[in-house]
């Protein structure tokens, strides 16, 4: 059973597991830092509220009973989703493709072979045809007939 667990640690899997699960907290810190610290008060600046909840309240029953239901809510929970989705986009992964876009456009192979892959690639024509003239009788590299 430990040997198993061993043989589980050792796979890297969990470790990078264990890292993913880290920087995902310390980057929802920072997500949560732009929606709550930034856009929010943006949104409050607007509209007047940084959030929706209180713009329709259906009060419940009476006294120590009584019971709010905040149907707008929703429509914060939705707005506050909408922002943090904005945020990792535009912040993370606009970023990110752009990139992988240049990174991609630097590995690309150059639009001419190196010297040497052409030279190489001439003796491969070369031993082919002379290969296929032996068979045939003729080398078409150096016009010779047998």
């Amino acid at each position: 059973m430990f040997a198993g667990f061993k043989e589980f640690i050792s796979r890297g899997n969990a470790v990078d597991l264990a890292v993913g699960v880290v920087i995902g907290a310390a980057f929802t810190e920072v997500v949560n830092s732009i929606v709550t610290k930034v856009l929010n008060p943006l949104i409050g600046g607007i509209f007047g509220k940084p959030n929706f909840d209180n713009l329709w309240v259906i009060t419940l029953g009476s006294g120590d009973d009584r019971a709010q239901v905040l149907p707008f809510s929703i429509l914060t929970a939705l707005v506050n989703f909408l922002l943090v989705a904005a945020a990792l986009y535009f912040l993370v992964v606009l970023p990110m493709n752009k990139l992988a876009a240049r990174r991609k456009v630097e590995e690309t192979e150059p639009a001419a072979p190196a010297e040497d892959v052409r030279v190489l690639t001439e003796i491969r024509d070369l031993l082919a045809a002379q290969q296929r003239g032996s068979n045939g009788g003729s080398v078409v590299g150096t016009h010779q007939l047998h």
